[in-house]
């Protein structure tokens, strides 16, 4: 019998990660404000999300490591920007889903 792993596409469970990186508002927010922009510094997304810098911080960890965002460190600061080609591939993939 298979592992319930194997039992699901590579493609369900790439959605499964980027569903899960978006689960939650805050980073909804944050991928919106990436959108209207090329690039934004760490410090500017603070004034923008009402959070502790912090909470934006980890929020800033789950969307990089699933890919959707890019995160460029130029010490101090951190700019960040959406991963076109990853948010290409999610959009895709959600497509798919709701065709079936």
């Amino acid at each position: 019998m298979k592992e319930v792993t194997e039992f699901y596409s590579i493609e369900e469970k790439q959605l499964a990660r980027y569903a899960k990186a978006l689960s939650h508002p805050v980073r909804i927010y944050i991928c919106q404000l990436l959108s209207e922009q090329a690039c934004c510094y760490s410090g500017d997304l603070a004034l923008e999300v009402p959070i502790a810098r912090s909470t934006l911080s980890q929020h800033l960890k789950e969307l990089k490591n699933v890919g959707l965002i890019q995160g460029e460190i130029t010490p101090p600061k951190i700019k960040y920007c959406l991963n076109r080609e990853k948010w290409d591939e999610a959009q895709q993939l959600f497509k798919n889903l709701f065709k079936k």
